[in-house]
């Protein structure tokens, strides 16, 4: 039977204590930063709730204050945060029932969303108006992130090291820390190390480039630099303005090779691996009113061809 010292516990400082336990060197310094704003949150919206005092009714008001200065998602996200610390409690005898049973998750309506993505036309008249010199800078790395689809933090820790041009691939195999200090840190998941394709363009251009340049030492991070990602963005959205074209984010380019590739008619299998996702489930959901879109254009050609059987 749990403590009544504990069932008495705040809310907020059972949930400190169960991230310290459970979540601290499991996770992603991004993921344990998303645990502790959630803990300020519990903090600034429920500084007197005790555990004994989480019943459903609760919980939903605890949601519903969140809600209001947040969309459905990010409320969801929210909920999903505390319901794992939740269930340990009911585990551990500190609630009797699960209180995020049936919970309602609400939100604001979403502002309208910015373009995610370029059509082909739209992404060479992008690549046509960089200002490509001979020496990299980001004008290069946008080139880069176009061709391979591959994350900000991934092509920042680039070095020439990755590059086999024998091959013509780009070997992805760690991250830059951009959020942090700065320095290599392990891939997102074990499916993003990864070798991916380059065009024989690209093998060219940065074999030139690259050279000159120490073999271990990232190609677009100068030594004690801090790189931010609205710095990129910013050349990014000149480019795209310049080429009068939608503006869309570094990350918008990812979205933009998938999309790219699927309308190609390459795999989802293929594009998955190539995008170093951890399973195909990410690209089917991140990618899915692409993947309707081609089904609608797969049954208007299988019917096209029924029709001429007869």
């Amino acid at each position: 039977m749990a403590d009544p010292t504990e069932k008495n516990e705040l809310f907020h400082v059972y949930y400190e204590r169960w991230i310290t336990v459970y979540k601290e060197g499991a996770i992603r310094k991004v993921t344990m930063a998303k645990y502790l704003m959630t803990q300020q949150w519990l903090v600034k919206l429920v500084p007197e709730l005790k555990i004994c005092d989480l019943t459903r009714i609760t919980y939903q008001k605890l949601l519903n204050k969140y809600a209001e200065n947040h969309e459905r998602q990010t409320t969801m996200d929210f909920h999903h945060q505390l319901k794992g610390a939740i269930l340990d409690a009911v585990d551990e005898g500190l609630i009797e029932r699960d209180p995020t049973r049936k919970a309602i998750i609400k939100g604001k309506t979403p502002r309208p969303k910015k373009p995610k993505y370029l059509n082909q036309y739209e992404l060479h008249t992008v690549l046509v108006n960089l200002k490509l010199g001979n020496e990299l800078d980001w004008n290069w790395f946008i080139l880069l992130v176009a061709k391979t689809g591959m994350r900000f933090s991934e092509a920042l820790a680039l070095t020439p090291g990755d590059f086999e041009f024998s091959h013509q691939v780009v070997v992805v195999n760690k991250t830059w820390d951009y959020k942090g200090k700065g320095g290599f840190l392990p891939t997102k998941n074990r499916s993003s190390a990864r070798k991916v394709e380059l065009d024989w363009q690209t093998v060219i251009q940065f074999s030139q480039l690259i050279k000159e340049l120490p073999e271990n030492e990232p190609i677009f991070v100068h030594k004690g630099a801090k790189v931010y990602n609205s710095t990129v963005n910013g050349v990014l959205e000149r480019t795209c303005k310049r080429a009068k074209v939608p503006v869309i984010t570094i990350h918008g380019l990812r979205h933009t090779h998938a999309s790219l590739l699927l309308f190609a008619g390459v795999s989802i299998a293929s594009v998955a691996r190539r995008l170093g996702h951890a399973s195909m489930t990410t690209t089917q959901k991140t990618y899915l009113h692409i993947i309707q879109e081609l089904e609608n254009q797969d049954v208007d050609l299988v019917m096209r061809s029924l029709s001429g059987l007869s």
